[in-house]
């Protein structure tokens, strides 16, 4: 069984150094107004995740520390986990500590593991179900009062509340989707105009890569064609000579002079045949340009027309890279990518209607789930009724009355809506479900919002009776509830003790408590008292047992522990628990 067995309370609040023995079963914790009862609902808060408030830590002291141990029944969810948080259980129980520092800086620790805060507040919802007057605040919302609902129903509606939720997150993705491609439509249809300009004006050109380099070094040589053809020829006649001077000397003709002259000797010095060889190799290297040069002036062309055709189709080319790229190459990228940019947008239109047929489809199929959870919802919440009827029946409200209201609201456009029912409803990420919880205290009386219709020692006695009706589907190990009893006296106090020790059958049940009534049912009662000097120490918190149990219950009912008429009513509350427990 999992079990809250102790909590170590250090520098919190009016607590300076105090330790909370707890035990299965039925405990309850009194004191005086003011002595810290309540730091046990905040100090287990602390230990399950709650929000640090710098604001507790006690005047002078650097932080506040609570720790916390739990026996942990083996395969429990808490246990696997902490297992998975890493935590290191000692013969199943688990150590859990959390500190908070006066600047706000808060540090957790699951089974000597520093883990973030965040996975003690995942293990609470295995753990701990925590009450107080917040939680009756909370209880008067309707879309808690819708989750109470669904908890209790269990898998009959969260089967099809599963599915639900998943239909709906994809009809808000088709739906947004869907809505973006229709407005954007404007823009699309301007972006793909410009596009097929673009590519229509790039392809009546039809570049080549590379075609703007060569044009423009054709251009240059056909702008110097005659001036080309001079140096060529010049040149020429310098190697080759001039047929028009047969008296002229030409270069080809001094170095085959040389050569000869050097051939004729060469047997005689090495040195000398080596310059003889490169003496030949000069000849034919001079030999091979004069060609060259020859064919080059054969070969320009200076026609004027070829000269404005490529400066025509240079200027074609200009106009593109001015607009689609610095050169040829960039604009063809361009023109590529734009390409598929094209095909895209032109989709639209198919993907639109493809979006519309999916979103038609997910509304038909959210409404037959819409219909399955509201359907689910009506069973269960007229079970719940009737069992949280019956407890408020033994909560000294015999003739209360516990409904729902599960209504829907219609849509003002059915395209916003899904048909449930033969009208379209709103619907939203929960279902199409209005939850309310409704309450006639006494017969003839209208059934009204709980908000509205019940007073505070009712609304608290509605709570305590929800938590007993779910303590039977779906409970936790330890129940912690904070002045569920306020408003209650007299004879529905009484009940209230009597529930609460009934709910303490099947769980750990920690009532903080200035009821002697309720306080009398408890299987262990703990003592929070001040020193002088206004904290709660060690010594501070004590198990009341005999003789001081009927005294604090005495002080309890009269304010005065010594008073013998309180004395004798102490007991008697005592006797008449005693006797519940036990069937009497």
């Amino acid at each position: 069984m999992t079990v809250l067995e102790e909590m170590r309370i250090r520098s919190l609040g009016v607590i300076d150094d105090a330790v909370v023995e707890l035990s299965p079963g039925f405990t309850a914790v009194t004191g005086e107004t003011g002595a810290g009862k309540t730091m046990v609902v905040t100090s287990l808060g602390l230990l399950l995740g709650g929000r640090a408030d710098p604001a507790l830590v006690r005047i002078g002291a650097k932080s506040a520390v609570v720790e916390g141990r739990i026996a942990l029944a083996a395969g429990a969810p808490a246990t696997l986990r902490a297992e998975e948080a890493g935590a290191e259980l000692e013969d199943g129980t688990l150590l859990i500590s959390r500190t908070v520092s006066a600047e706000g800086r808060s540090r957790a620790h699951l089974g000597g593991r520093s883990v973030p805060v965040g996975v003690l507040a995942e293990l609470a919802d295995d753990l701990v179900a925590v009450h107080g007057q917040t939680d009756q605040q909370g209880l008067l919302r309707p879309a808690r009062q819708r989750k109470a609902l669904d908890r209790y129903a269990g898998d009959a509606v969260a089967v099809p509340y599963a599915a639900y939720t998943e239909a709906y997150r994809r009809l808000r993705a088709v739906a947004s989707e869907l809505a973006e491609l229709t407005t954007r439509a404007r823009e699309r249809a301007q972006e793909a105009d410009l596009l097929r300009f673009g590519l229509n004006e790039i392809g009546a050109v039809e570049p080549r890569t590379g075609e703007d380099t060569e044009l423009a070094a054709e251009a240059e040589r056909l702008r110097h064609a005659e001036a080309l053809a001079s140096a060529a020829s010049v040149a020429h006649a310098a190697l080759a000579g001039n047929p028009e001077d047969p008296e002229g000397v030409d270069a080809t003709t001094l170095v085959g002079g040389a050569g000869r002259a050097l051939e004729a000797v060469r047997s005689h010095d090495p040195a000398l045949a080596g310059l003889a060889d490169r003496m030949g190799e000069i000849s034919i290297l001079l030999a091979d340009v004069a060609g060259e040069l020859a064919g080059y002036a054969d070969n320009l062309d200076a026609d004027p027309l070829r000269l404005a055709a490529v400066e025509e189709r240079r200027a074609a080319l200009t106009g593109l890279t001015r607009k689609y790229g610095r050169d040829i190459a960039t604009v063809l990228a361009w023109a590529e990518e734009s390409s598929a940019r094209l095909t895209e947008l032109e989709g639209d239109d198919e993907r639109i209607g493809e979006l519309t047929a999916e979103r038609d489809a997910l509304r038909s199929e959210l409404s037959v789930l819409a219909q399955a959870l509201t359907d689910a919802r009506t069973a269960a919440a007229a079970l719940f009724a009737q069992a949280v009827t019956a407890e408020l029946a033994s909560l000294a409200m015999p003739h209360a009355r516990v409904s729902f209201d599960i209504r829907q609201t219609e849509s003002a456009d059915e395209a916003d809506g899904v048909e449930v029912g033969g009208r379209s409803v709103v619907y939203g990420p929960h279902g199409v479900d209005e939850v309310e919880l409704l309450l006639a205290p006494h017969p003839g009386a209208q059934p009204r919002p709980i908000a509205k219709g019940a007073s505070g020692g009712e609304l608290s006695r509605v709570m305590l009776a929800v938590e007993v009706v779910f303590a039977g589907s779906d409970p936790v190990p330890t129940y912690l509830f904070d002045e569920v009893d306020a408003g209650v006296g007299g004879k529905a106090a009484v009940e209230v003790g009597r529930r609460l020790a009934k709910l303490a059958t099947s769980a750990q049940v920690v009532v903080v408590t200035h009821l002697p009534q309720v306080a009398a049912f408890a299987d262990r009662q703990l003592l929070v008292e001040k020193t002088v000097d206004g904290s709660v120490t060690r010594s501070g918190v004590t198990v009341l047992e005999g003789e001081d149990r009927v005294r604090e219950l005495s002080r309890m009912l009269a304010g005065q522990e010594d008073s013998e008429t309180a004395r004798a009513h102490a007991e008697e509350l005592l006797a008449t628990a005693r006797g519940a427990a036990s069937g009497g």
